[in-house]
């Protein structure tokens, strides 16, 4: 048991810290955001699997009840093959302290979903207000497009059930038909993936654990994965160059250019779409889909080794 402790914190910390660093440096992901955003989940899995994995093996090795409820229909020779009497006394204390780990990651888990569940609400409830009547009661704020008066260009996808796409009338003028399109589409593409419970779930992490490079790098790549995969999702279907110069057209009155770090993100996101960079060959992306797939089983299988071992 002592070594499957030790692997599991070795594939823990090298998830959570080296190779966290080196993807958060890594420039493929700007030309296959899809392919990143799945690596950096299966990274954090990866991660999360080890601790759990590890806090399971503790705890049955500290109680004998919830050892003999795992084990109980185990075949013989499984059980003493994780050695669980010769636990040394440090078990305990990495024991408690994944427990105190676990707590606190389902009580940040709880708290965001929480407040987002509450912002969307409250974000509902204005739309509604603020929604145009419609002659012979026709629900005006419950479709899937909803159109704000407003001067100010502005769209955006709202989630929930139902989800909604609200655009103001001021993108309405401001933009072409074409980019508007393109703008409608990136958000498509938002809520058809989900992004949502990707953002929540990364900014969750970082803001739970500030102080891991995994969860930091997490957040900050997804947060700009996502909209680089809206944005080719947006050109696959109106264009790069409309889908560039709708991004133009709808930021510029957000005061982005005002700020040096989102005239920066702008600015790359506007120059990828004008030059857009070579996709990663089919085979270097199957390559990388599949080691990623494959790196969450690395925990489960130092975990049941030497039970399979056993019966052998």
């Amino acid at each position: 048991m002592i070594g499957c402790l030790l692997l599991l914190a070795a594939v823990s910390l090298t998830a959570g810290v080296p190779v966290a660093r080196a993807l958060n440096r890594a420039t493929w992901p700007e030309r296959e955001p899809v392919l990143g955003l799945w690596v950096w989940q299966c990274l954090v899995a990866t991660a999360l699997l080890g601790c759990l994995t590890a806090l399971v093996l503790g705890t049955a090795a500290v109680f004998r009840t919830v050892r003999d409820a795992l084990f109980d229909s185990a075949p013989p020779g499984v059980l003493a093959a994780y050695g669980f009497s010769a636990a040394p006394a440090w078990a305990t204390g990495l024991t408690l302290l994944l427990a105190a780990g676990a707590a606190w990651t389902a009580a940040v888990l709880a708290g965001r979903f929480r407040a987002v569940h509450q912002t969307r609400v409250a974000t509902r409830d204005r739309l509604r207000d603020r929604a145009p009547e419609l002659p012979g009661g026709l629900p005006a704020a419950n479709g899937p497009l909803l159109v704000l008066e407003d001067e100010y260009p502005d769209a955006w996808w709202l989630p929930g059930s139902p989800s909604q796409l609200v655009v103001t009338t001021g993108a309405m003028h401001r933009l072409t038909d074409r980019q508007l399109d393109a703008v409608l589409t990136h958000e498509r593409g938002h809520a058809r993936a989900r992004h949502d419970w990707l953002l929540h779930l990364s900014a969750a992490f970082a803001e739970g654990f500030p102080r891991v490079p995994l969860f930091t790098h997490f957040c900050a790549q997804t947060h700009r994965l996502v909209e680089l995969a809206a944005d080719d999702t947006a050109a696959r279907r109106c264009g790069h160059v409309t889908t560039a110069l709708a991004l133009i057209e709808l930021n510029q009155h957000r005061g982005v250019f005002s700020c040096a770090s989102s005239r920066r993100a702008l600015g790359d996101r506007v120059d990828r779409l004008l030059a857009p960079p070579p996709r990663l060959r089919r085979r270097r992306r199957a390559l990388i889909t599949v080691a990623a797939m494959l790196t969450p089983s690395l925990p489960l299988l130092i975990t049941f080794a030497p039970g399979i071992d056993a019966l052998d």
